[in-house]
């Protein structure tokens, strides 16, 4: 089957009725708060997994606290709401990647510890090469909390089902550069055919994009949107 092209494909999910999970009242959790999550690979059957803070592919270059195994735990209504995505792009030959998922405040923790580490910049060339480390907290690519602690937001790309590839997007992820933003002029045609798609089907199904990463997005009925949960990802 021939996969359609991404502008059209875009345009044509565009009417896909949004999902809307019902609101859960939370509070702020304690560090030793279980996570009222669900395996997203279970809820959606062909996700791709590829969490980056449980290996040493990211932009630290270590595993990162908190992520005891590389599973994408989501609220069941994101993993919902995913499996959606997943279901609408199987037609075209499409499918997701998804780079992070549910991130413990100890995780976040980690990466604001590393950051006010100068001395270790192992990864800047692939992640950072023209920011100063000592910018990462005012230029907001490092921050003290993380909507991701949430459990409704992901991190994603697209890939081609038949070759398991990654549609070109114009930046890798996790890239400290403005490049990265989904209105950057810099990227070709194509690689912004390539986020428009990724940003229309995931807008379809109920997530709002982030304007400085084109592969962010949190499901905007959240039911947790006041609760940071800690418990490690395992």
């Amino acid at each position: 089957m021939r996969r359609a092209r991404p502008v059209l494909l875009a345009l044509s999910l565009l009417g896909a009725a949004a999902c809307a999970p019902g609101a859960v009242s939370s509070g702020v959790a304690s560090a030793t708060t279980a996570a009222p999550l669900v395996d997203a690979a279970v809820a959606a059957p062909g996700l791709v997994l590829d969490i980056r803070y449980a290996g040493s592919n990211n932009f630290v270059g270590r595993p990162i606290t908190g992520y005891n195994a590389p599973k994408c735990l989501l609220t069941k209504e994101a993993a919902s709401a995913l499996a959606a995505v997943q279901a609408d792009l199987k037609p075209s030959g499409l499918g997701l990647k998804v780079f992070d998922c549910y991130r413990p405040r100890r995780a976040v923790a980690d990466f604001a510890a590393w950051a006010r580490d100068p001395s270790d910049q192992r990864r800047k060339a692939d992640f950072y090469p023209s920011v100063d480390k000592s910018r990462l907290f005012e230029l907001g690519y490092i921050a003290e909390r993380s909507g991701h602690s949430r459990g409704s937001t992901v991190d994603l790309t697209l890939i081609d089902l038949a070759t398991g590839a990654e549609l070109d997007m114009g930046s890798g992820y996790d890239l400290f550069d403005t490049l990265s933003w989904p209105a950057d002029p810099r990227p070709s045609a194509a690689q912004r055919a390539n986020r428009l798609l990724l940003r229309s089907v995931m807008n379809a199904r109920g997530f709002r994009p982030l304007e400085q990463e084109w592969w962010h997005f949190t499901l905007r009925d959240e039911p947790l949107p006041d609760t940071y949960l800690d418990a490690p990802v395992e």
